[in-house]
């Protein structure tokens, strides 16, 4: 064998170690065992000095193929205990040999017999060195078991859990001990509690052993003496384990996490453990009794103060503040991480194992309240819980759990080569390369495989740890009283009238049927609801809210990612609760269009998109479908979904009154329809004979148009491809209508109502006329309210036919305007305000057409717009808040007044939007105003962000804001002072 032989196996010194194979028998028989350690020069350097220290037994192990695997598995992985044997060979025949029940390893070796009730006594000549070196026997076994093992993350847990059964034996045999020289007839009830991790049975090769204390009086009845012994038992315990001797102390024995820490009481009686909880125990006392478990002494007793502590620990996050507390607490814990330690940090730093442990522990703590399954102390035991009960979603509790075993994995390996206390990770890459060999030499042979691979481990860590610690449901389901997060019929009748529910029994149907069954829907489910009841009670309409929510899981309950989405997202699930219980047109909505939910998680989902990316998706979508219906429908559908989205922007921010995206996805379905309705007609005659475009007016023109609004547009053409005028006009009749009938078919996706009756002649002139024509009818026979109507006219192309119609427009609405025309105006408004206003409807509650209202403030600014737009070329715009800002900078209208009339503008269209919203009404004179109904205006004020109580102080602004706008419409408009 070569010395680039002994490289590729692993060894640095590769010519030191081809001497020292040299010093054992059979060498070459050693190197693949030795290579396979975490360190094989160590391990060769460790083989060699255990040949001078026992010839014969390394002879023995050179003859002994699996023996010497585990030997060599000890040197190269802990040099403490590789020391430990070579100091004694003989202590290496427990490497090979399975010691069986640790118990029965540590009672023989102190010579453990029971007196009295039960309790062991420790022979006479027992010392605490037997103890500790039994312990070791046991450990040099575990190790080897261990350090062989193909893959440390699947061992782990049982490694962890042996560990466990191992210190319990040995606080049980020092329990002994202690008894001999203090209480030898074991007249002292006394048992000792296991906490954190020796409690969940989880235990690092090191780790501080933590425990409390406790102990009754015995038959003599006397408390007093009874805890006086049990102290100086407790005291002998952990000096037997950790106390002066020859062997090398075992472990720490910390008792800090009793009630008062330090300055408290060494040993308690399970009442007065009761007295502290209900009085001064905090929020973390019972986090950290979480994992409580009797572990020596007192079996009874023991079991006893399980159960005792029990509801304490499962009541614990209905305690005011309890989920901030907690997070506070993690918070704390970082920042007392020194910076220097802070990115090597394994057990506390981010992503580390505190992060997992804390993350289970509150989901367990918040949903363990009522659920049985999740009363576990084992952390991996706990995330399996809470991913059967649907609490984590299955790949988030999977990458939990195999984080969580490559990080204690890690743990163990940072801790055998000295076997002291240690959660850093090195810093130096020749100790990185150890630690990677340790856990896998061929996974991890160098020291980036393995600090790249700890790197990932711990972002995944804290993306979950921050994703779900911080997730809002888990706080809201913490303020719920236990009854109403488990959802128990008896008494829930009257707690869902109280919170608002006007149908209880029909909410109760509602709950049954979402939460019945066995299947992973209905689990998680059971667990989304208690949340979901409470919000969506802050709503106007919680009954409403029920119905919608059962009515959307029952469509869509069984999608992977639906209820996933709800109960991992920090927020879609809270603004689904918003938007349901208030919004009649939303529930619809979303029962068409079920994937807009997953929005919900993503701001920028929410926001308005660009108009030319929506024409831009239109035309490809036209594109790929030949098929005139068809391809409307997916135009009608792009308009959908573009409605459905600004519905729920404006649901969760309050109705943007100058938002423009449904004007903006009204003019991509519009021109969408003319392109496939051109389309057709150029098929039809072989070629195209005009060109149409459409040039919206009114709101539509001004991009202010709201959910229920028509798309009122002015038809125009020209001639193509050498067709004469009257084929141009006849084509171009049929490509309008048949837009018309393209956007208004009755189908699942919301239709446009395209309206025509504001061109030349109104339902009596040609459907589309050419630019000429329709100049030469301007200047002929115009009205003066079309020439008003002219304002608001904005072509919806960007053809030069639509800009020739833009200058067509402004040159009506701009030229200079004559008295006479202001009297046609104002007699116009004047003859709307007694005519138009609907019978039966209160003026002042009209939000267009009463004082104050749409109407007032549109009129008054279109007529400082006609008759200063020629002067100032910012008023030539269809947008009524830019042209009232253009006139107020320009000094047309003073500012206050300005802010007034846009006050009110603003207030009136968020009326109109919100009705619209709250009832789901595409069409009728009550979305023109504020309601009189109480439930109608508790949910408009919900929507308008008032919140459901709201509705005087609704009605209030828009009584203030019409009567204010009112005055300054007849101080501006009329001319009256």
């Amino acid at each position: 064998m070569t010395p680039d032989d002994l490289r590729v196996a692993g060894f640095l010194d590769a010519r030191r170690a081809l001497s020292f194979l040299e010093e054992l028998p059979a060498g070459q028989s050693w190197v693949g065992d030795l290579s396979a350690s975490a360190d094989p020069d160590q391990a060769l350097l460790q083989a060699v000095r255990l040949r001078e220290a026992d010839p014969g037994l390394v002879g023995a192990l050179s003859r002994d193929e699996r023996a010497r695997r585990r030997v060599c598995a000890i040197l190269g992985g802990s040099q403490w205990l590789g020391d430990y044997v070579i100091a004694d060979p003989a202590r290496a025949a427990a490497i090979n040999e399975d010691p069986g029940d640790p118990r029965e390893v540590l009672y023989e070796a102190v010579g453990a017999r029971t007196v009295g009730r039960g309790a062991l006594v420790a022979a006479r000549e027992a010392t605490a060195d037997d103890l500790r070196a039994a312990y070791r026997r046991v450990l040099l076994h575990l190790a080897a078991d261990d350090l062989t093992s193909g893959t440390p993350e699947d061992i782990m847990p049982s490694v962890g859990a042996r560990i466990a059964d191992l210190v319990d034996a040995t606080l049980d045999a020092g329990l002994a001990l202690a008894r001999r020289d203090v209480d030898p007839e074991g007249s002292v009830p006394f048992a000792i509690i296991a906490m954190g991790k020796t409690g969940a049975r989880e235990l690092n090769y090191i780790s501080d052993v933590d425990v409390i204390y406790v102990a009754e009086a015995g038959e003599d009845g006397d408390e007093r003496s009874a805890l006086e012994k049990a102290t100086r038992l407790a005291s002998a315990t952990a000096s037997a384990c950790s106390g002066p001797g020859t062997q090398a102390p075992l472990w720490t024995v910390d008792a800090n996490l009793r009630p008062e820490g330090r300055n408290g009481v060494l040993v308690r009686t399970i009442e007065s453990y009761r007295q502290y909880w209900d009085k001064w125990a905090q929020t973390w006392e019972f986090q950290a009794l979480l994992k409580a478990r009797a572990c020596a002494g007192d079996p009874e007793l023991g079991r006893a103060f399980e159960e005792a502590a029990q509801p304490y620990v499962w009541s614990a996050s209905a305690r005011e503040g309890f989920v901030e507390a907690a997070r506070a607490m993690r918070r704390r814990v970082e920042d007392n991480i020194s910076r220097s330690h802070a990115s090597r940090e394994l057990k506390l730093g981010r992503g580390g194992l505190r992060d997992v442990e804390f993350t289970v522990q509150l989901l367990q703590l918040v949903h363990g309240r009522t659920d049985a399954f999740l009363r576990v102390r084992s952390t991996l035991e706990a995330i399996s819980a809470l991913r059967e009960g649907g609490y984590i979603a299955r790949s988030d509790a999977d990458q939990l759990s195999s984080c969580y075993r490559f990080l204690r994995a890690l743990e163990h390996r940072t801790q055998l080569p000295r076997m002291r206390r240690n959660h850093l990770i090195p810093d130096k890459d020749s100790d990185l390369r150890v630690l990677g060999r340790a856990m896998d030499p061929v996974r991890y042979p160098d020291a980036d495989a393995i600090r790249s691979a700890i790197d990932d481990v711990r972002a995944d860590v804290r993306a979950l740890h921050e994703d779900v610690f911080y997730r809002p449901i888990i706080a809201a389901t913490a303020s719920l009283s236990a009854d109403e997060a488990s959802l128990h019929a008896e008494g829930a009748r009257d707690r869902l009238a109280a919170i608002g529910y006007r149908d209880p029994a029909g909410a109760l149907i509602h709950i049954a049927a979402l939460t019945q069954g066995t299947s992973r829907r209905a689990a998680i489910q059971r667990h989304l609801l208690p949340v979901f009841i409470s919000w969506l009670a802050n709503g106007a309409d919680p009954d409403m809210g029920l119905l919608n929510f059962r009515v959307l899981s029952e469509d869509i309950g069984e999608s992977h990612w639906y209820l996933a989405l709800l109960r991992d997202s920090g927020v879609a699930a809270r603004r689904l609760m918003t938007m349901l219980p208030n919004s009649r047109w939303i529930a619809d909505a979303l029962a068409k269009r079920p994937e807009a939910v997953a929005w919900l998680d993503d701001d920028a989902e929410l926001a308005p998109r660009e108009p030319q990316r929506l024409t831009r998706e239109v035309a490809a979508l036209i594109d790929r479908h030949d098929d005139a219906t068809e391809a409307a429908a997916r135009v009608r559908a792009v308009r959908t979904r573009e409605l459905t989205r600004a519905a729920m922007s404006d649901l969760l921010g309050g109705v943007d009154p100058r938002g423009h995206a449904i004007a903006d996805a009204t003019d991509a379905a519009l021109l969408g329809a003319l392109a496939i309705a051109g389309r057709e007609e150029a098929e039809r005659w072989g070629s195209e004979r005009a060109h149409v475009t459409f040039v919206a007016m009114g709101r539509y023109g001004g991009r202010e148009c709201s959910y229920a609004s028509d798309a009122d547009v002015i038809a125009l053409h020209e001639p193509v491809g050498g067709a004469s005028d009257s084929e141009a006009a006849a084509s171009a009749t049929a490509i309008v209508n048949r837009v018309k009938k393209l956007l208004g078919s009755a189908t699942s996706q919301l239709g446009i109502v395209v309206d025509l009756d504001l061109r030349p002649e109104g339902k009596n002139g040609p459907m589309s006329r050419t630019i000429a024509s329709h100049e030469e009818y301007a200047q002929r026979w115009a009205s003066t309210w079309e020439r008003q109507a002219a304002v608001r006219a904005r072509p919806i192309g960007s053809s030069d036919l639509d800009e020739r119609a833009r200058a067509l427009f402004e040159s009506m609405a701009y030229r200079e305007v004559s008295e006479s025309e202001v009297r046609d105006i104002r007699l116009l408004k004047a003859r709307m305000e007694n005519e138009r206003l609907p019978r039966g409807s209160e003026p002042a509650r009209h939000v267009k057409l009463g004082p104050g209202g749409l109407s007032d403030v549109e009129w008054t600014i279109q007529l400082i717009q006609m008759r200063h737009g020629r002067e100032v070329e910012g008023l030539r715009t269809p947008s009524t808040t830019r042209a009232i800002a253009v006139a107020r900078d320009a000094g047309l209208l003073a500012a206050p007044d300005a802010e007034i009339l846009l006050s009110a503008w603003d207030l009136a269209t968020r009326i109109r939007a919100g009705n619209t919203l709250a009832t789901g009404r595409m069409s009728g004179v009550k979305l023109d105003v504020l309601p009189r109904d109480s439930a109608e205006l508790s949910a408009l004020a919900a929507i308008l962000g008032y919140g459901s109580g709201g509705l005087t102080a609704l009605e209030e602004d828009w009584l203030r804001a019409a009567r204010q706008a009112r005055n300054v419409m007849e101080r501006a408009f009329w001319e009256q002072q």
